[in-house]
């Protein structure tokens, strides 16, 4: 979903998912931020819910040290409900100080650990546990067993080891589309999860993407980092947007799907550049003979 971009309204959204359930897509996926202009999350969810019918729901990612747990918790399995149990949430420990500022969290439980606490809280509301004292627990409850699918939303060997014993996947990203990269990061998480006795996690990663000439399109990616990144000097910006995220043709992007399919990538998250539908349609036209609708 293209949350990120400027000047956003319900029909844009909601003609961007329609069309992504249509198909082939495997998933509808959108990101939180708070000190920024993209829709709150939680209260997007329950729109994309209802507009709606076959694609998974993935949050990428949700910072819960930003929310109330247990509050985090009644909203996403209230999501999970609307949705139909279709519903995964990729969490993150997020990378904004002023996010944390914007809502008066504390910068220091920016970390795996208070993540971990969080999540903790939150599957104990899922299992109807009781966390307050209270005639009846927190609900309603989800309707996927013990809770949405969880995937930790992370670059970084160290953090995914410290997320295995409760995430059922990783929801990574790769600036630079470096497969091999993403190749060794998956080893890990595969190797974390048979330390923790757990069956293969779901490996999923994403990147920035721009369909079109290829000049026009790396402008196009180029111009989102400077509005996305502007907590970053411009400068490194700059120096970074010739080779962040991908920008080109149909045939492009099926040659970099394919190379990600071939170390083992469950599923690509692109990330939009732009609210043209346009780009959704190009890209259907790129993958649905080879990708067809999921069953």
């Amino acid at each position: 979903m293209p949350v990120m971009e400027p000047d956003l309204d319900a029909a844009t959204l909601k003609a961007w998912a329609q069309l992504i359930d249509e198909g082939p897509f495997s998933s509808l996926c959108w990101g939180e931020r708070i000190a920024f202009t993209n829709p709150d999350s939680l209260t997007l969810m329950g729109a994309l819910a209802a507009w709606t019918d076959r694609v998974r729901l993935v949050t990428t990612v949700v910072v819960p040290q930003l929310h109330d747990p247990v509050m985090l918790a009644k909203g996403l399995a209230t999501g999970d409900m609307l949705s139909g149990g279709r519903l995964t949430v990729g969490l993150g420990v997020g990378g904004r100080h002023e996010d944390y500022n914007a809502v008066g969290a504390d910068i220091a439980t920016q970390t795996m650990r208070d993540m971990a606490d969080s999540v903790a809280v939150m599957k104990r509301v899922w299992a109807q546990e009781k966390v307050t004292d209270s005639i009846l627990p927190v609900g309603p409850p989800p309707l996927q067993t013990a809770g949405p699918e969880l995937m930790v939303g992370t670059i970084g060997p160290k953090t995914i080891r410290s997320a295995a014993p409760w995430a059922d996947g990783l929801a990574g990203t790769t600036l630079d589309l470096d497969v091999d990269k993403q190749s060794e990061l998956f080893d890990v998480a595969r190797t974390a999860w048979a330390a923790e006795g757990k069956q293969s996690p779901r490996l999923a990663t994403s990147f920035w993407f721009a369909m079109g000439d290829a000049d026009e399109a790396r402008a196009q990616v180029h111009a989102h980092l400077l509005r996305y990144m502007n907590w970053i000097p411009a400068e490194f910006v700059d120096a970074m947007a010739p080779t962040t995220g991908w920008a080109g043709g149909e045939d492009d992007l099926l040659e970099v799907l394919r190379g990600f399919e071939a170390i083992g990538t469950d599923e690509i998250h692109l990330i939009p550049t732009s609210s043209d539908i346009n780009q959704v349609r190009r890209v259907v036209d790129a993958i649905k003979d080879v990708y067809p609708l999921p069953v």
